[in-house]
């Protein structure tokens, strides 16, 4: 890869219309929201819903953001399957699409030795002429990488990289120390809440979900800090931390988001999977908006 990837990429939701069909035209609305911002994008993850994408949806996903870029910034696709063999059927498709690089979530349902991860994520790694970024959020799949296991990892060529959403400074700070002497391999965070504090830790950039509803917002904590803003950066921290805090009380974090998008006016559409809003919930959510957004 010919340059890192550094700053916000956001985990762009995936639009649906009225009938649960991919909504492509609003999804080029949403990448280009967040380049205005100063964004990059990553598609095809949690936010993106790609639990509930078939193969055709996730490659027209991705094929739609990388045409809609143009070049103007970084993409990274995810492309986890629950097996190896469905990872690697995925990525050949996807890194002929010209994404920057890919992003791969552990196995999920069936508990992994680390042994066994290193032996997945190499067999994935050795396929693709992709770069590969690892990708931890074991609240969601039930299998965590560990930093002495990403440390091994990061000695292959094509593997450059972690996205940690474990959620805590612990996890973050953990793969930080344990890659700090190895050039070419990158901390990518994924806690919305933790932005900041990654940046000044070393992560070359994050993944936020929250930055679909607040992109300027969330640029904002980059920004300052690229500048050597340090106060300002983490001034902007504080407050997007409120908005994650009040919003993701709400419902899980991928819905209350596309939830949100579609009360600011986005046709965004419904999330899939099972989840419901009530009226008191929109409501609450409206008020989260007018009090952090407005």
């Amino acid at each position: 890869m010919s340059k890192r990837i550094c700053g916000v990429l956001t985990a762009i939701v995936t639009p649906f219309d009225s009938e649960g069909a991919l909504n492509l035209t609003e999804l080029r609305n949403q990448v280009n929201r967040q380049l205005n911002a100063g964004n990059g994008i990553f598609c095809g993850g949690t936010n993106g819903e790609f639990f509930v994408l078939n193969e055709e949806e996730k490659i027209a996903v991705t094929r739609t953001c990388v045409e809609e870029v143009a070049g103007r910034a970084n993409v990274v696709a995810h492309i986890g399957e629950i097996s190896t063999r469905e990872t690697i059927r995925l990525g050949k498709q996807i890194e002929k699409l010209g994404v920057d690089a890919v992003s791969v979530i552990t196995p999920y349902f069936v508990p992994l030795k680390q042994q066994e991860l290193i032996a997945h994520y190499t067999a994935i790694a050795d396929a693709l002429s992709v770069p590969v970024f690892l990708y931890n959020i074991p609240a969601r799949t039930g299998n965590t990488i560990e930093p002495e296991t990403a440390k091994v990892l990061a000695a292959h060529p094509n593997i450059i990289g972690i996205k940690d959403s474990a959620g805590s400074y612990e996890s973050l700070g953990g793969f930080l120390d344990a890659v700090k002497d190895i050039e070419g391999f990158d901390v990518l965070n994924g806690p919305d809440s933790l932005i900041h504090q990654g940046f000044v830790d070393g992560c070359s950039a994050c993944i936020s979900g929250l930055a679909n509803v607040a992109p300027k917002e969330i640029n904002a904590i980059w920004a300052r800090f690229k500048t050597g803003d340090i106060a300002g950066s983490h001034e902007a921290q504080e407050s997007v931390t409120g908005l994650r805090t009040d919003l993701y009380k709400v419902a899980f974090s991928p819905a209350a988001v596309k939830k949100a998008l579609q009360i600011m006016g986005y046709e965004v559409g419904a999330s899939r999977y099972t989840v419901t809003f009530n009226a008191q919930q929109e409501k609450q959510i409206q008020q989260i908006i007018n009090n952090y957004l407005q």
